[in-house]
């Protein structure tokens, strides 16, 4: 495996590589994409291109964007305007299948035409255009799109949504959640005392207490400062940042085909399930105490790893025991 990935590395970097592989996708496929409808008219056949990648616009659009800021994560300027369905124009004119699509956020293609519609009806206009505060200011409609919209697809159980503007700050807030009701249940429905107003302000016990997330390593939650203390997965994500001291479990490895590793992965799970049974006693018996657990139900940044079903319904038992737990994914 590991010489296949060197092999696979030393081809995507060796001179035109890339485009050559672009290039052969068209004649390789095309049976399979002339047999299949698209989503969205006029969605291209295949990619096309037109220049080098990075194209001269787009070297020329990094050098501009670099006077001003940060930009060493740029791959490609974009020209989003001809941009469609499944496929992305660059700034130079290339056609490219992206199956990238903005970290998952744009599920039904570029510029689907139900989409630019929802974003020109009048009806909602006036909610982009105003950007209330949910929270304090809802639409008068609100309610109601809440339950036409995202409840209508909720998984069973599950009837309550609260919105958020990203993935790291719905893990923020739900962290905050977590310690919120750790605190509660510590107080047993008592108020919080003149004493834990007073310290939380100066970042001190017993108003600011020293809890934890238990999180795995392998783990992708975000770039902020408590999601990036959860986040395991690479270091350039973490390096020179400060960070919390909350405890990292292990994440199952499976060996693979799975119905011929049966008895090795299901001790694989027990051993990950005992280590975080024992970081929460650790952490307990020193001071601080876990008060929920965050996982992810397949680590795609960390490495497209999977767990059982066996193995998240006992870190759910686990998690029930005082603690609360939150399952993330994009």
């Amino acid at each position: 495996m590991v010489s296949l990935k060197i092999a696979a590395a030393n081809l995507l970097n060796r001179p035109g590589y890339f485009q050559l592989l672009l290039q052969d996708v068209p004649r390789r496929f095309k049976a399979t994409v002339s047999a299949v409808k698209p989503l969205i008219a006029n969605e291209p056949h295949g990619p096309t291109l037109r220049t080098d990648i990075p194209g001269p616009k787009t070297k020329s659009l990094l050098k501009e964007l670099s006077a001003i800021q940060q930009s060493g994560s740029v791959s490609l300027f974009v020209d989003y305007e001809n941009s469609i369905g499944n496929y992305l124009c660059d700034a130079d004119g290339n056609v490219l299948l992206d199956v990238y699509m903005q970290i998952s956020s744009v599920p039904l293609g570029y510029n689907h035409p139900d989409m630019i519609a929802t974003f020109q009806d009048p009806h909602n206009l006036a909610t982009f255009v105003n950007r209330p505060a949910l929270a304090v200011f809802p639409p008068s409609d609100w309610p109601s799109r809440l339950q036409n919209a995202l409840l209508s697809v909720a998984p069973k159980g599950l009837n309550q949504v609260q919105t958020m503007a990203c993935g790291s700050c719905s893990n923020e807030n739900a962290f905050k959640a977590m310690f919120i009701w750790h605190q509660e249940r510590q107080r047993h429905g008592k108020p919080a005392t003149q004493e834990e107003h007073d310290s939380c302000m100066v970042n001190q016990s017993p108003g600011s207490p020293p809890l934890t997330i238990l999180s795995f390593h392998g783990a992708f939650h975000g770039r902020t400062i408590g999601c990036l203390a959860t986040t395991h997965s690479k270091s350039i994500h973490k390096l020179d940042i400060p960070s919390l001291n909350w405890p990292i479990a292990s994440f199952p490895k499976y060996k693979y085909p799975l119905e011929e590793n049966v008895s090795e992965n299901e001790a694989e799970d027990r051993k990950c399930l005992a280590e975080v049974q024992d970081l929460i006693h650790t952490f307990g018996k020193r001071g601080n105490p876990v008060a929920g657990i965050i996982v992810e139900p397949i680590q795609a940044e960390g490495g497209d790893n999977h767990a059982s079903p066996a193995f998240f319904r006992e870190l759910r038992n686990i998690a029930e025991i005082g603690r609360a737990s939150c399952r993330e994914r994009v």
